[in-house]
């Protein structure tokens, strides 16, 4: 037991010992490094001073350097000042001796001038002098004059004094005269004078009538028959073939099974496609086939062709639908640019803006009364180039006529709406990209809706006209017939002594019976001619109207 506890002891005395001897061991060794950290800094401080006075050295050396260079540069500029003074001093001073010549021959100069001055006022001193004396005696020979002028005043009014008194005299005889001849016709002066100017009025009216007639007569013989050879010329070498084009279309099918896939569940597929394309689609009886109904022929023809490639393919469905009709409506968008390129490049048409190309391939999916738009704008382009060679008019106006030719129903397919008339329209487009004035002229003026101001609206309006009263070239709506039929009867109606009136020959003749009892056979020939102007005036129609006023005068006795 003590043995343990002696050892134990020993081990903590041993243990304290050597801790002790440890402690001192790091005490000498921190304090070794202390002294060499101590050397180092004073070694570095020692470096930085003598960096330091090296540097200051350095910088004292490159001050002194720029000293001396700063004196020497401003010892140069002063001596370059001094100069340019110097240099600027002698200028002056010949300027100033220069000035002073010029002054001097100045001043010579102008005594020259004063002196020249002096002669020619003495002159015309001399000349005032000799003027006098020439005033003095024409003043002689006016006061002269004057003197006889009185005399030949006095003479006159001698003489004036005898004509008043002999025209009171013939004033007196004709007043009497007048009252005999009251007495003698039973009128007084201003009765007559009523009768005579009436009497004048009418024969000068009948006079001018008669001349007007005559001249119309006169002209028109030869320019309707130079008018009719140009127009003739024209259609003749112009030939079309025409198709009244109709609101709907019919798409055949190769059995009636395809209807009710076409129609689907409870017409969920006929419902789709009529909203993806605006068009009425009709499935009746009617054999192998369904009817495809739209005023609009672009709606119409991208339901007939959305309908084809969805029979074709198969699958008919809403989702199916909606994405045939949109790859259609593209495609024949694309195929409108084609339509217009290709037609800008058969009539020879150069530097159309793109949107105007693609407005005249819209053309080729309109119709005006049954005709195709783009077919009678072609027409139209084709007949204003032939009648613009047939009227001798240059190769530049030749084309512009048929440009305007093409573009004068532009208005009509166009994607916005506006409430201005498709002319209007049409020129207002035309301007918008880049047409010139004399066709955008031409388009406006083609219904006479603005004024013409060139040679190619008349031909365009000729030709359009030509283009679309050709036979079969439109299809009339019965209501507008009846309603021109109507206007033409009412408008010879409105005359004074018309009994009867009746269009006839689908309104190309009109008849008008008269009252024999009211209505002369002079003024039966005057009144043909003022109820065809006035139809020429006021309505408008294809060709010409025949006007035609019949007097019947029936005397009936009967025996007995």
């Amino acid at each position: 037991m003590t043995e343990v506890v002696l050892g134990v002891i020993g081990l903590l005395i041993g243990g304290g010992i050597g801790f002790f001897l440890v402690n001192t061991a790091l005490k000498k060794a921190n304090q070794n490094r202390l002294e060499e950290m101590s050397r180092e800094a004073e070694e570095v401080l020692k470096e930085a001073k003598r960096n330091a006075e090296r540097v200051i050295e350095d910088a004292e050396r490159k001050a002194e350097s720029i000293l001396d260079k700063a004196e020497r540069k401003n010892e140069s500029i002063k001596t370059k000042k001094i100069q340019e003074a110097k240099d600027k001093f002698s200028k002056l001073k010949s300027e100033f001796e220069s000035d002073k010549a010029k002054q001097v021959i100045e001043l010579k100069e102008r005594e020259l001038e004063v002196k020249n001055l002096e002669k020619e006022i003495q002159l015309q001193q001399e000349r005032m002098l000799t003027d006098l004396e020439d005033l003095a005696s024409e003043r002689a020979e006016i006061e002269t004059k004057v003197l006889e002028v009185n005399a030949i005043r006095d003479n006159l009014d001698k003489q004036l004094q005898i004509i008043s008194k002999k025209k009171e005299e013939l004033d007196k005889a004709n007043e009497s005269r007048i009252k005999e001849l009251e007495k003698l016709a039973s009128l007084t002066e201003q009765q007559a004078k009523e009768q005579l100017l009436e009497a004048v009025r009418a024969k000068a009216e009948n006079d001018a009538m008669a001349i007007t007639k005559e001249t119309l007569a006169l002209a028109q013989l030869d320019a309707n028959k130079q008018a009719k050879k140009i127009v003739i010329q024209t259609i003749q070498r112009m030939c079309s073939e025409y198709t009244i084009e109709n609101t709907v279309s019919v798409f055949n099918l190769d059995s009636d099974d395809l209807k009710g896939q076409i129609i689907g569940r409870e017409g969920r597929n006929i419902r789709a496609l009529e909203a993806a394309t605006g068009a009425e689609i009709v499935v009746d009886d009617t054999p192998e086939a369904i009817v495809i109904s739209s005023f609009d022929p672009i709606r119409r023809e991208v339901c007939r062709l959305a309908l084809k490639k969805l029979v074709a393919d198969g699958r008919i469905h809403p989702a199916r639908i909606e994405e045939v009709v949109a790859k259609t409506r593209k495609q024949l968008e694309e195929q409108i640019i084609e339509i217009g390129e290709r037609t800008v490049v058969e009539l020879d048409i150069h530097g159309l803006n793109p949107y105007l190309v693609k407005m005249v391939g819209r053309m080729r999916y309109r119709s005006s009364y049954g005709q195709n738009l783009l077919r009678h704008s072609i027409e139209t382009a084709n007949l204003c180039a032939v009648m613009s060679a047939e009227l001798g008019l240059t190769p530049k106006q030749a084309k512009q006529a048929k440009r305007a030719g093409l573009l004068h129903d532009i208005g009509k397919v166009t994607e916005e709406e506006s409430e201005l008339s498709h002319a209007i329209l049409g020129m207002q487009i035309c301007e918008k990209y880049g047409e010139t004035p004399v066709i955008c002229n031409a388009v406006g003026a083609h219904h006479d809706e603005i004024e013409m101001n060139n040679i190619i609206s008349p031909i365009v309006q000729s030709c359009d006209a030509i283009s679309g009263s050709r036979p079969g070239a439109r299809r009339e709506i019965l209501e507008s017939y009846l309603k021109r039929i109507g206007e033409l009867e009412d408008l010879a109606m409105s005359h004074e002594g018309v009994q009867k009136a009746f269009a006839m020959q689908a309104g190309r003749e009109l008849r008008v019976i008269v009252s024999s009892d009211k209505v002369t056979d002079q003024y039966a020939e005057d009144l043909s001619f003022l109820i065809s102007q006035k139809i020429q005036n006021e309505m408008q129609y294809p060709g010409q109207i025949k006007v035609t006023v019949i007097r019947e005068k029936r005397a009936v006795a009967y025996a007995k």
